[in-house]
Order: structure tokens, then sequence, then C-alpha cells
């Protein structure tokens, strides 16, 4: 699976899931040239996200359901996943 590949499929599991008012995917891979997790073919991403699927929860319980969505690409495809939750702005 290449980056784009990658990078399309992050996007479309959080907007299925969340439908976010807003929605970043960034891939940071080259950021971490030389790491391990790097060279064995998993990728670094950032989401920024907001929506109000995640008013009320706290940040670890945020993040628990982001990274639930994607158990099956962690670590192979998904070596690591910044993940920023920003307020709803109305």
């Amino acid at each position: 699976m290449n980056t784009l590949q990658r990078k399309d499929i992050i996007y479309a599991r959080l907007q299925e899931a969340f439908a976010p008012d807003h929605l970043e995917v960034i891939d940071e891979s080259d950021q971490h040239v030389g790491h391990a997790g790097h060279q064995g073919g998993g990728r670094h991403f950032a989401i920024v996200i907001s929506g109000d699927v995640f008013q009320g929860n706290t940040k670890i319980e945020a993040h628990r359901q982001i990274y639930a969505l994607f158990a099956d690409m962690i670590p192979d495809n998904i070596h690591a996943l910044r993940i920023t939750i920003l307020p709803v702005i109305k």
C-alpha cells in the first residue's frame, strides 16, 4: 500500500466514523527518515480533527476512538499517529 492510499484510507475512515467539522491528514514520514519504523515501511501521520463527537470526551477517550479505527493498519502501514483534536467553533 503506498502513502497516498494510506492517507486516503485514514481520511475516509475518519470522515465516516466522526463526520468532523474539520479534518487534515498529513504525512510526516520525511521527518523520520532513518527511524526504525520508517525503515520497516510504516509511515508517520498527523491528524488534525474537530467535531461534535469529541465534545465531553477526555483526550484519552478521543484518542482511543481514533486509534481503534486503525488497529488493522498499525504498525505495518501506520507506524506513528499524532492526533490533535481542536475545539469545535460554532
